[in-house]
């Protein structure tokens, strides 16, 4: 048995094997491919983003500005309601979770407490 957490997904038993890169239940012969140990760093990535009302954001999704937002450089701010289309979830500087383009603004990071799903 190489770990005991591990269960056979076809009949949950803790009683399997090692067999060249697969594992297999001893109970019932299932084969299946042992789970890749992650980093926690790997684990915080993998975790959903959500927006300020809690819905879980994706890559390409549309979202909406909830509150004016002070551009750095720039004397105008972007408004509540302003859509931003195509988005891309990353790992940004501090807490900036979303790459975009905003319109009239160009590309920028935005943090994902600040857009509601569109």
């Amino acid at each position: 048995m190489t770990a005991s957490t591990t269960l056979c997904p076809d009949c949950s038993s803790e009683h399997h094997y090692e067999r060249e890169d697969v594992l297999v239940c001893s109970m019932c012969g299932h084969e299946w491919a042992p789970a890749a140990s992650q980093s926690d760093d790997e684990k915080v990535q993998m975790a959903a983003i959500r927006d300020s009302v809690g819905n879980v954001l994706a890559d390409g999704d549309t979202v909406t500005v909830v509150k004016d937002l002070k551009v750095k450089g720039s004397s105008t701010a972007i408004k509540v309601g302003t859509k931003v289309r195509n988005i891309r979830l990353i790992n940004g500087v501090g807490d900036h979770d979303i790459d975009c383009k905003v319109d009239g603004f160009g590309p920028m990071q935005l943090k994902s407490s600040v857009v509601k799903k569109a």
